[in-house]
């Protein structure tokens, strides 16, 4: 179940979100079943990522991504598919990144409660 966020929240997002492109959880399966294997970016807390997290995902969280992306991925046009919780905090990351100078941000929409609400694969530690 998705957490109830405050009104400013939830303005500040969607903000963010009519400037980001987003892609669906299909649009991804559809390019991992075409051999196209983009840079998954988890932008949750430290602890969400270490619980689970979607296969072949680095974590970078929202708190330090403009901190440390420059250093990861130094190539402004590197595409990058940002994913939080449900698609808010990565709204967020991307809208920061392309002020950066980054070209080619994605957020998908529902994060990672639409993968796991469809049942798709978790990277799972215990």
């Amino acid at each position: 179940m998705a957490p109830k966020h405050s009104p400013r929240f939830e303005k500040l997002c969607e903000e963010a979100r009519a400037k980001v492109p987003e892609c669906t959880i299909d649009d991804l399966l559809k390019r991992h079943s075409a051999g196209d294997k983009p840079t998954l970016i988890d932008v949750r807390e430290d602890g969400e990522f270490a619980r689970d997290h979607l296969p072949g995902a680095t974590h970078m969280g929202k708190g330090v991504i403009e901190r440390d992306v420059e250093q990861a991925y130094p190539a402004l046009d590197t595409e990058l598919v940002l994913y939080c919780g449900g698609g808010y905090r990565s709204a967020l990351a991307a809208e920061n990144l392309m002020r950066m100078g980054y070209t080619n941000i994605i957020s998908l929409a529902g994060g990672y409660r639409a993968w796991k609400d469809r049942g798709l694969p978790l990277v799972t530690h215990s």
